[in-house]
């Protein structure tokens, strides 16, 4: 069963050529095929190679370039299961830490959720302490911070639109709340949303976070849960976070990416991502620019 390294950097700025491609082929054993998934963004070197090997002696030179890499099964990249986090993932920002600035508690807010995602503090203790802070704000904020604050990352409307329309089925699961996660759900086409609701009363937050808790086993709970529903194997499953209760649901998966994220969530991932945007996913399961879906 052939092997596969990928190489990836970022669409925005591409720094792969020939060459680079080389000095890593010529260090793999049995390279069967090169194969440009998009020139100069993207490419598979598949080799016959034992792949363990290949990993642990390539890897540190690996980590000191400036673009992506993964190794892979290449029988298995195709994924029919995608689950993903939310905040700093799919989106840019920490929703959390938005509504805390416009009641102007962001430093102290944001030190909560930077030790909650790191995993210095028990996450479902430091949701609640940081909702009780902003108790008494103006549901209103909330649509604010939704149009001004919430952008998209770059690549995440099209890895959802390309899996969606491979017939895979893409599953938002976030430690945040369900009024962004029905927002972001519905411009990415994520089939399925799910997050912690924040209680409203009379027009103003109280403080409070309705039962139950989204947390990291909600996450890797619901991984399961979908995987089992469509009667698939782990190796049909890629996961994406950034934090420390994503861990859980990126050790479940076949393959578990860490994006941009904390060194905690990093180290439990299979391929963790710190160059390229998330289109790097659709280029981990072997699509090219051709057939990505973007409207």
């Amino acid at each position: 069963m052939p092997n596969l390294l990928t190489l990836i950097s970022n669409p925005a700025m591409p720094t792969l050529n020939d060459d680079i491609v080389s000095v890593y082929a010529s260090r793999l054993e049995g390279v069967t095929a090169i194969s440009w998934l998009s020139e100069g963004v993207a490419v598979d070197i598949f080799f016959d190679g034992d792949l363990a090997e290949a990993k642990a002696s390539l890897s540190s030179d690996l980590l000191a370039e400036n673009f992506d890499f993964g190794f892979q099964q290449a029988a298995t990249r195709m994924k029919k299961l995608l689950v993903a986090d939310m905040d700093s993932t799919i989106i840019q920002c920490e929703c959390i830490d938005e509504l805390a600035d416009f009641a102007g508690l962001k430093a102290e807010i944001a030190a909560m959720t930077e030790a909650a995602m790191q995993g210095h503090l028990d996450f479902e203790q430091a949701l609640r302490d940081r909702v009780a802070l902003l108790g008494g704000m103006d549901a209103a904020v909330l649509e604010r911070v939704y149009t001004e604050r919430v952008k998209l990352m770059p690549g995440a409307e099209t890895l959802i639109k390309t899996m969606n329309a491979n017939e895979a089925n893409t599953v938002l699961v976030s430690g945040g709340f369900t009024f962004f996660t029905s927002r972001v759900a519905e411009v990415t086409g994520f089939q399925v949303n799910r997050a912690n609701t924040l209680e409203i009363k009379d027009g103003k937050l109280t403080g409070h976070v309705l039962p139950p808790i989204v947390d990291s086993t909600t996450k890797v709970n619901s991984l399961i849960e979908f995987r089992d529903k469509a009667e698939l194997s782990n190796s049909d499953v890629m996961t994406v976070g950034d934090g420390a209760n994503d861990i859980p649901m990126i050790r479940e998966a076949g393959l578990g990416i860490a994006y941009h994220a904390k060194p905690a969530a990093a180290n439990a991932a299979d391929i963790a991502l710190r160059h390229a945007d998330l289109t790097a996913l659709l280029y981990l399961q072997g699509y090219g620019d051709g057939e990505f879906v973007t409207a």
